[in-house]
């Protein structure tokens, strides 16, 4: 039984002993029934907020949220382009816990309806941006969680196998999610001060000079160290928003660029299903389950054919571990031997030094090789690689060279590919 805004502001006096209550009123703050507040105005001119779980799931957030608003000293506070609510007074109702703190003002808006363009979405990418850029001491000085980039794709793997255990998760969903853990470049990423999870509905709004910008956030309870992609798996809901506010949030960032931000974000996103049906699962609560099966199917269904982390280009590193799997060229059979009056000897005499860096050139000039050594084919692989994308072999076994003229043959070849990889890998 929720309530009444009355019995709220009386324990008001009990938190703040000093202050009497001269009115008060009802709060509805969206968070879907898992607490009761009151706005209460004090006689010495203050407004605040009382607020006590109503549902016992909700208590230990409450908790954590006290904890994150203490480590927000006034040294954090002034870091932030916006305001935090100060934690005011506690005391005790009955078995439960009543937290008192200053009323901010503003309004929020839902990331659904979240405009595009500069305005709230940029404001909200800054705000956020400033968030992830706070030290980590104000974190580890009052114990709250920490995790590494490891620890969170471990987190992620076990939620996957809990999901998988209720044997209500759709088969595809699993593997594509089993994918995203297993893609090691997924999870290089930099671990940040985070909200853990926090939407555009924790920030609080006002038109300055009639443009909305953020100016206080509500929902501490998930300050932890993690992963920034957390705080944006959000954007999923917001459409219209979300480029111009990852845009405005990696301008005011100054950590190193993460690439794969908004994938993980995407993950995180798909795995709040997961999570509701785990929750099912675990309290006995097949109406929970079945909806959570319901959207995990509709999930399934719109994502199928899609990856969350594409396949990425090849990269130097890439190539050079792959270089001892190209196979072997395939020797040559074509018959050249009436073709050597297409040679003008003039020209030709031009290709050849009497002696190059390495020492004296052979008497057999192989046609088509330049004063460096280099022959054309070497010069035409170089520009290949040096213009076009890399393609890998269908297999990676190197065939033996074969003899004679073969294996002079293959020999080119192999020089060749190397002449290119240098090529392409000088500066």
């Amino acid at each position: 039984m929720a309530r009444s805004p009355l019995t709220l502001a009386a324990s008001v006096t009990s938190a703040l002993p000093q202050v009497g209550v001269v009115g008060v009123g009802a709060l509805t703050e969206g968070a879907t029934g898992r607490y009761d507040a009151a706005v209460a105005d004090l006689d010495d001119g203050r407004r605040v907020v009382v607020r006590v779980p109503a549902d016992p799931s909700a208590g230990p957030d409450l908790a954590a949220e006290v904890r994150a608003l203490r480590a927000l000293t006034p040294g954090v506070r002034g870091l932030l382009p916006f305001r935090a609510p100060e934690l005011l007074g506690e005391a005790g109702l009955g078995d439960t816990r009543v937290v008192v703190v200053d009323f901010l003002p503003g309004y929020r808006v839902d990331a659904a309806h979240l405009p595009p363009g500069r305005g709230a979405a940029t404001s909200l990418g800054a705000a956020l941006a400033a968030l992830h850029a706070l030290p980590h001491s104000i974190v580890r000085a009052e114990g709250l969680p920490a995790r590494t980039p490891q620890q969170v794709r471990a987190d992620v793997a076990r939620l996957i196998d809990r999901a998988v255990a209720t044997r209500r998760l759709p088969v595809s969903l699993a593997g594509r999610w089993h994918r995203a853990v297993d893609a090691d470049d997924l999870w290089r990423f930099e671990s940040a001060v985070v909200l853990g999870g926090a939407g555009a509905a924790s920030f609080l709004f006002e038109d300055l000079d009639g443009v909305p910008t953020v100016t206080g956030l509500l929902d501490w309870h998930g300050l932890s160290i993690g992963d920034p992609a957390t705080d944006l798996q959000w954007l999923a809901s917001a459409p219209d928003a979300a480029e111009d506010v990852y845009a405005a949030y990696v301008s005011g960032s100054g950590r190193a660029p993460d690439a794969r931000a908004r994938e993980r974000a995407r993950l995180y996103a798909e795995l709040e299903f997961a999570k509701w049906l785990v929750h099912g699962h675990d309290v006995d609560r097949e109406d929970i389950v079945s909806d959570a099966v319901e959207l995990l199917e509709s999930l399934a269904a719109g994502v199928a054919g899609d990856e969350i982390v594409a396949d990425s280009a090849l990269d130097v590193d890439d190539a050079i571990a792959l270089l001892d799997r190209m196979p072997g060229a395939p020797v040559s059979t074509i018959d050249t031997s009436m073709h050597t009056d297409a040679y003008d000897p003039d020209e030709l005499a031009k290709w050849v030094a009497d002696e190059t860096d390495d020492g004296p050139v052979d008497d057999a000039v192989t046609p088509g090789a330049d004063a460096d050594g280099q022959s054309t084919a070497e010069r035409s692989a170089a520009d290949d690689v040096s213009t076009a994308p890399i393609t890998l072999p269908v297999s990676g076994a190197r065939e033996p060279a074969a003899s004679g003229d073969g294996a002079d043959a293959a020999a080119e070849a192999e020089r060749a590919s190397e002449a290119a990889l240098r090529r392409w890998l000088a500066p």
